[in-house]
């Protein structure tokens, strides 16, 4: 067992019922992307109290608590804070009835359909842990508390306020993600671990027109839907079966009136790719198809497109990901497995590509074992909430307790490297 989950064994039962605690309130009242001012304090108070030098609104909401405790490496933790715009339907006695505003202004409901509430618990409960034993460790640890990661901009924000020219550089960045799962697992992996993500808004320009009229408009419907299915292609047609890439539509919005042909029409898409070339290729045959498909519609004007968001690939680095695979299969022996790539997308590599140090990123299993097996058994692992789901909802025991576990081996893996006498 590596030696700083060792140490803190006894102190982590000990501390599960208060941050069962604040996990369940965390949960109850979950706050918008650049809007998690409630938890970012509740955060800051905390690590504050136990000794940390905590520095507040880095980036927005962000914050930062810097743990000195010796000469040894420093390590930067990281958990996200955000929820998500989507009403919650677990059932959850602490469930979340909260609405607010977007950025757009529209209210919607707000939920930690992603498991953030549970990253800020972990983050939170590892520094009470480490704190409470300089002991057994030296160095510098460094907890961020990140602001945005749905909307890609959190991680950026932080940086570009300077965050790389005020704190301590790293000599590794560590972060972990709850997952569909077998609570109690914990699955690692070297090289591409999550794809990236672009969403784009394309917005097409026709002429409108009376619906009796046609031949007065230039149909923008039309011309939606055409492009819509020739989008599909690009992945069908355009990538090498070799590689893997998904494109969504997921809005089509046109007109207010069935009898109005409308004057323009927009889409909101979706790609995720796990090869820079790929996404570039991606990138440039869209707009290549909705340019064309105006063309053939005699479009008055070219397509607008603006990015909503751009997460780039999580790439763990290799060293990094073997210490962390050596530190996992020491204290969870079978339960620590090599986890294939993942469609979803991650702000966190923004921190170690600015910084220019490695990382390593993982999952921890979230679905109560008994459901998970049954569903592994019966080929119904689809049927399983997962994240962004309005049903998500992790079990806290043991997902909890692994979750710190992890955290502290992986921390360890650089500061159990020192002697701790030293």
């Amino acid at each position: 067992m590596p030696a700083l989950v060792e140490t803190t064994t006894d102190a982590i039962e000990s501390l599960l019922p208060e941050l069962e605690a604040i996990y369940k309130d965390l949960h109850e009242h979950p706050e918008l992307s650049m809007q998690e001012v409630r938890t970012a304090r509740i955060a800051a108070d905390y690590v504050e109290k136990l000794g940390y030098d905590v520095t507040r609104d880095v980036g927005g909401t962000g914050v930062v608590a810097v743990l000195r405790n010796g000469d040894g490496p420093t390590v930067m933790l990281r958990a996200d804070m955000d929820a998500l715009p989507m009403a919650e339907a677990t059932g959850l006695p602490y469930a979340s009835t909260v609405r607010a505003k977007d950025e757009e202004g529209i209210e919607v409901g707000v939920a930690h359909s992603c498991g953030h509430d549970m990253h800020v618990t972990w983050l939170m409960g590892v520094t009470h842990l480490m704190a409470a034993h300089r002991d057994a460790w030296r160095g510098t640890l460094m907890a961020v508390f990140q602001p945005g990661e749905e909307v890609a901009r959190g991680a950026r924000s932080m940086i570009e306020d300077g965050m790389a020219e005020r704190f301590p550089k790293p000599d590794v960045i560590l972060g972990q993600h709850v997952m569909v799962g077998a609570a109690g697992t914990v699955g690692h992996r070297s090289g591409t671990i999550l794809s990236a993500g672009d969403s784009l808004k394309v917005k097409l320009f026709g002429r409108g027109s009376h619906g009796s009229q046609p031949q007065t408009s230039i149909d923008p419907v039309i011309m939606a839907a055409s492009t819509t299915l020739r989008l599909q292609t690009i992945v069908s047609r355009e990538i090498s079966p070799r590689d893997s890439a998904v494109l969504t539509i997921g809005a089509l919005q046109a007109g207010t009136k069935e009898n109005i042909i409308p004057d323009d029409a927009t889409l909101k898409l979706n790609m995720r790719t796990f090869d820079e070339d790929v996404r570039e290729y991606m990138l440039g045959a869209i707009r290549r198809i909705c340019c064309a498909e105006c063309v053939a519609s005699n479009a008055p004007r070219e397509p607008e497109f603006t990015t909503l968001s751009s997460y780039p690939l999580t790439i763990n680095d290799a060293e990094a990901s073997e210490r962390v695979r050596a530190a996992f299969e020491a204290h969870f022996g079978e339960r620590a497995y090599e986890t294939p790539p993942a469609a979803a997308s991650e702000d966190f590599s923004v921190f170690g590509r600015e910084w220019g140090v490695p990382y390593a990123f993982w999952f921890i299993g979230g679905t109560d074992p008994d459901m998970y097996r049954t569903a592994l058994k019966e080929k119904k692992l689809n049927e399983i909430p997962s994240n962004h789901s309005p049903r998500f909802a992790p079990v806290l025991d043991p997902t909890l307790r692994t979750g710190l576990e992890a955290m502290l081996c992986a921390a360890g893996a650089w500061f159990d490297a020192r002697d701790p006498s030293a």
